[in-house]
């Protein structure tokens, strides 16, 4: 008889989304998976048609992303109700805020418990020091449970180390064999193509579109493209910057194998899906000094690790030259080697297998 595993995520969008399709396309003929999540702005409509119809997907209404007394209760209340319906083996939580409630839903003493953070949330830059000392608090005290935390990342896990009184690292993968299915549908780029830098995901503080708005004025006769929507998009006021708004993952792609330069200048990563995917794809990689970017990208060997606007020009004006084949062939052999579904799904089962209650 297989294993229940109930995963719980309010983060139902970005990289979290596909690090769940992908991991669960490859785990749920071996476990039956039971997903609790929460909608976001950025959730595609579509979502649900992305996972195996063997993924009982289960929606909690009273998810939210921010701290709300009243609604937190009420999802924490769903969760415990969810749990007693299905009494899963083992139960995942995916991103802060589901790490949070959950590890208040459960001890972890019945039934093993997980945790991923998906990025901590005290290392968002755009929060006030008081708040990021309230989140790190937060994690402080429910590290004292009964719990094993999951990093995606090495920089993550140097962070878990300090919190959880348990810790395993297993990073984030893409799945090449989607990727090589959709890169065949896609038509071929239009001969005539202007140089074009492009970006993926919700436009927002930790993004940084400040900084992508800069180095699109350095380069006025580049053109620019950022795939996604947010709430920052104002300051994307470059007039050489075209944003795409929210589109499917089929013409997110499309939009990527367009594209020349992957440019991310996030302010904080975990390990961003987005970047593994453009490394598969072949785009040269400009990325900012955030912890989940430089233990991926390592400059002049496979991408540029960026500091400065001047940093992300000078990147630009390399592939524009031809001069970054040598580190588009490391990058995607990188992935490849190391961050690719199948490995991430093996190091889960091997980890969900040896989980113990108590």
């Amino acid at each position: 008889m297989q294993k229940k595993l109930l995963w719980v995520a309010e983060a139902m969008g970005g990289g979290v989304l596909t690090y769940l399709v992908e991991l669960s396309s490859r785990l749920a003929g071996v476990y039956d998976i039971y997903l609790a999540y929460g909608l976001r702005p950025e959730t595609p409509p579509d979502f649900k048609t992305r996972f195996d119809p063997r993924v009982h997907l289960v929606e909690v209404k009273d998810f939210c992303r921010e701290i709300r007394p009243a609604r937190d209760f009420g999802a924490l209340q769903q969760l415990r109700q969810l749990a007693r319906e299905i009494r899963p083996d083992l139960i995942h939580l995916h991103s802060s805020k589901a790490g949070a409630l959950g590890r208040l839903a459960w001890s972890g003493k019945k039934t093993p418990l997980l945790y991923t953070p998906h990025g901590y949330s005290f290392l968002m830059a755009d929060c006030s020091p008081l708040r990021r000392q309230m989140y790190r608090t937060i994690e402080a005290v429910c590290g004292w449970r009964r719990c094993t935390t999951v990093s995606c990342g090495a920089g993550e896990h140097r962070e878990s180390l300090r919190l959880a009184r348990r810790a395993a690292w297993i990073p984030n993968g893409i799945d090449v064999e989607e990727l090589n299915r959709l890169m065949a549908l896609a038509p071929a780029p239009a001969q005539d193509k202007p140089f074009t830098v492009y970006t993926l995901g919700r436009i927002c503080p930790q993004k940084n579109p400040e900084q992508f708005a800069a180095v699109a004025r350095a380069l006025p006769d580049v053109h620019f493209v950022w795939i996604g929507e947010g709430e920052q998009r104002a300051l994307l006021d470059a007039p050489n910057i075209e944003i795409t708004g929210w589109v499917s993952r089929e013409e997110a792609l499309r939009r990527a194998m367009e594209g020349d330069v992957f440019l991310l200048t996030s302010r904080w990563e975990g390990l961003p899906m987005s970047l593994l995917e453009s490394m598969y794809l072949g785009k040269t990689c400009a990325v900012s000094d955030a912890a989940g970017n430089r233990e991926v990208i390592r400059t002049g060997e496979n991408g540029f690790v960026c500091r400065t606007t001047e940093d992300y020009v000078q990147a630009i004006r390399q592939a524009r030259a031809g001069r970054t084949m040598p580190l588009i062939r490391r990058a995607r052999r990188d992935v490849l080697d190391t961050y690719n579904v199948e490995a991430m799904a093996r190091a889960y089962r091997q980890l969900y297998d040896g989980q113990q209650a108590g």
